[in-house]
């Protein structure tokens, strides 16, 4: 069974940065991309960044130039480092994994980003 666990969220000032880390367990097989999602209240879940198979990355327009995604594949972990952060940037961050088997998520965890 696979699980994902998030770390790393909490309260910030805008301007400010912080680091989330996802914590993948289980049997892993067919691996194909890991990536983070947020959603905000009233808010559909939406893409943030994206870490595919090959090691080559996408991240969404907003934030582009501020939030980078990086993957530790030998100890099956997956990081977002986020800076610059701002008001809007306030959601549940949510890890996903995706296999050739299944799609997995996390708990997910709140990120909150103060004027």
């Amino acid at each position: 069974q696979v699980q994902l666990v998030e770390s790393g969220g909490g309260l910030v000032q805008a301007g400010g940065s912080l680091r989330l880390s996802c914590a993948a367990s289980g049997s892993i097989f067919g691996y194909i991309a890991m990536g983070w999602y947020r959603q905000a209240p009233g808010k559909q879940r939406e893409l943030v960044a994206r870490a595919l198979s090959g090691g080559n990355t996408i991240d969404a327009d907003s934030v582009k130039g501020r939030f980078t995604i990086s993957r530790d594949g030998a100890k099956n972990m997956v990081y977002l480092q986020m800076n610059s952060l701002k008001p809007e940037d306030t959601a549940v961050y949510y890890c996903h994994l995706a296999t050739m088997t299944g799609h997995y998520w996390g708990q997910g965890t709140q990120v909150t980003v103060s004027p």
